[in-house]
Order: C-alpha cells, then structure tokens, then sequence
C-alpha cells in the first residue's frame, strides 16, 4: 500500500516538473516570433540608435578648434627615464598637433 501511494506521489510530482519546463521554455511562445522581434528591434531601434549618435558627432565636431595654452605644470609629463622608441621623448602615439611635450607644443 505504501509503496502505491509513494509511486502516485512520484507520478504527480514527475507532471508538475514537466508542465513548469514546458511553460519556461524558449520553444513555448515559437521561434518565428522571437527572430521577427529582433528584425524589428535591429532596423527600428539600433540602427536609428547608430544614426542619431552619427549625427551628434558630426555636429559636435569642431574643426578650427584652438588648442589650449601650455602651462607646465610638475606634476605632468615626468620622464624618469626616456621611451625605448624614437627620439625618447615622444610618447607611442605621439600627435604633435594635440600632446605636448614636457617644453611644449612641438610646432610653438
């Protein structure tokens, strides 16, 4: 009789584990649904998403913009020891346009 009533105990709670991973399954609600939301997604929200912050930039833009005054301040620009390249004193990415040098602006 015991041994009854525990398979009934198992059968019912082998159905409920069943039906809880059919409701939680990515299957349940169709695969077609799911690829046609992220169609929409990607051409109604990233793509415009990408078209305003290429807007911004543009207009952001400044192309005469000055560079600020030089002030050589201690605590910047220490060279403790020179760069293992070049002339040592640049840095890897060297703009001579934007980064100073420890004197200067190269072209001052």
């Amino acid at each position: 009789m015991a041994a009854a009533a525990g398979s009934r105990v198992f059968g019912l709670l082998g159905r409920s584990r069943l039906q809880l991973s059919r409701c939680m399954s990515s299957g349940a609600h169709g695969e077609e649904g799911s690829a046609r939301m992220w169609k929409a997604l990607t051409y109604f929200v990233a793509l415009p998403g990408v078209g305003v912050s290429m807007l911004n930039v543009f207009l952001k833009s400044h192309h005469g913009e000055e560079k600020p005054e030089f002030v050589a301040y201690p605590h910047l620009r220490i060279r403790s020891k020179p760069f293992p390249w070049g002339d040592g004193n640049h840095t890897l990415f060297h703009n001579p346009h934007v980064n100073p040098l420890p004197t200067g602006y190269e072209d001052e």
